[in-house]
């Protein structure tokens, strides 16, 4: 690519606009959700991008029918996604939950903002990171996605649908308001460069064919409509028929699988970002906008002597513990930087030992400056 075609592909664009564009890069063609603040601007590109592809948007009647016409324009064959903030991410949890267990792709841009109830509609938050991971109730996986950047936002979403459709699974991906509204200069890539994954699709004879029997990645191939293949769908605990069952020996062998299919496919799931975290006496745990001030931190500190690094989760759940152990190796101290009342902070003291950790934690509607995160490392010094 020439000097002049790189330029031409620059553009400013908007947080919640590059998750639109990256969804239709990524294949998706079928769109459904409610408009709520900070993430309505996806719905609103969504809605203007979606015909010119020949994909189809709905504005539904609430988040819950919004999260139920997704899973069944997945079940017809399509890439599908929606996107929401707090109040919309609890009523769609349900609906998460049956994706989960009917092994439906699909991708949930979630946008944080304050909470608990209607909280601080137009302030940032991270509030939603333990409700990511355990929302929807029951023994479950969840995959979840926090970009930092414009740029990143796009990235992570092509890769929340290559995920989604290769371990037949609802997505997460998780930013907060500053990142939805922020507007950067980036690099859009042409669509034909992105590797992008399609789901597996079922080839097998059809007599006697079992919808969710897996081979060795334990991922059962899709029925695709129109094949011709029996299956049956429910959200009822099944065994490989699709039909109910409540055989203990079965049902624990679902679940297991559910549950095991990611831990077996975390070469593709896990990613982190690290900043000087080699020799770093003390290490700064942050994703999404705190990480962006805790980049500064690093900086300025490195510039003062102050050994400190960062370790920037972008997959946070299921948390890539094996990096954040190499990450930490030598830190004699870990501070945790969220805009929550300490969330994600739990998971890092049952890693790295209570003893090791301090919180530097904001809810009221503001973000973490880096001069706050220096203050916090020169009282852990």
């Amino acid at each position: 690519m020439s000097k002049t075609e790189a330029n031409a592909n620059r553009h400013n664009v908007q947080g919640n606009h590059a998750c639109a564009l990256a969804a239709i890069a990524a294949g998706c063609r079928f769109y459904a959700g409610y408009p709520i603040t900070p993430s309505s601007e996806v719905a609103e590109r969504m809605s203007l991008e979606l015909p010119k592809v020949g994909g189809v948007f709905i504005q539904m009647e609430d988040e819950i029918a919004s999260m139920g016409a997704v899973l069944g324009a997945s079940m017809g064959g399509l890439k599908a996604m929606t996107a929401t903030s707090g109040p919309g991410f609890s009523l769609k949890q349900e609906h998460i939950g049956y994706g989960i267990l009917a092994e439906t792709p699909s991708v949930v841009i979630n946008v944080m903002r304050g909470g608990p109830s209607t909280g601080m509609p137009t302030r940032p938050s991270q509030g939603d990171v333990m409700q990511a991971r355990w929302g929807t109730h029951g023994d479950h996986t969840a995959i979840v996605l926090a970009p930092a950047s414009v740029a990143e936002v796009y990235t992570e979403t092509v890769r929340a649908f290559n995920l989604a459709e290769q371990l037949r699974s609802p997505v997460i991906v998780l930013f907060d308001e500053i990142i939805g509204h922020l507007v950067e200069t980036i690099q859009l890539p042409a669509p034909e460069s992105l590797q992008l994954i399609e789901r597996k699709w079922a080839d097998a004879p059809k007599e006697g064919y079992l919808p969710y029997a897996a081979g060795d990645d334990m991922i059962p191939p899709m029925p695709r409509p129109g094949d011709g293949y029996r299956s049956h769908t429910t959200g009822l605990t099944h065994d490989e028929s699709g039909f109910p069952t409540q055989d203990p020996a079965k049902a624990e062998a679902m679940l297991a699988r559910l549950i095991n299919k990611v831990e077996r496919h975390r070469d593709v799931v896990d990613a982190a970002d690290m900043m000087a975290t080699e020799d770093a006496d003390i290490l700064v745990v942050a994703y999404g906008t705190p990480a962006r001030a805790a980049r500064r931190a690093v900086k300025e500190a490195r510039e003062q002597g102050i050994k400190l690094g960062l370790f920037r989760p972008i997959t946070l759940w299921p948390f890539p513990e094996r990096a954040f152990l190499a990450a930490a190796k030598s830190a004699k101290r870990i501070i945790v930087a969220e805009m929550n009342a300490g969330q994600l902070l739990l998971e890092i003291e049952r890693i790295a030992g209570r003893e090791r950790v301090s919180p530097l934690l904001r809810f009221d509607g503001e973000h973490i400056a880096p001069d706050e995160i220096l203050d916090a490392v020169g009282k852990a010094a």
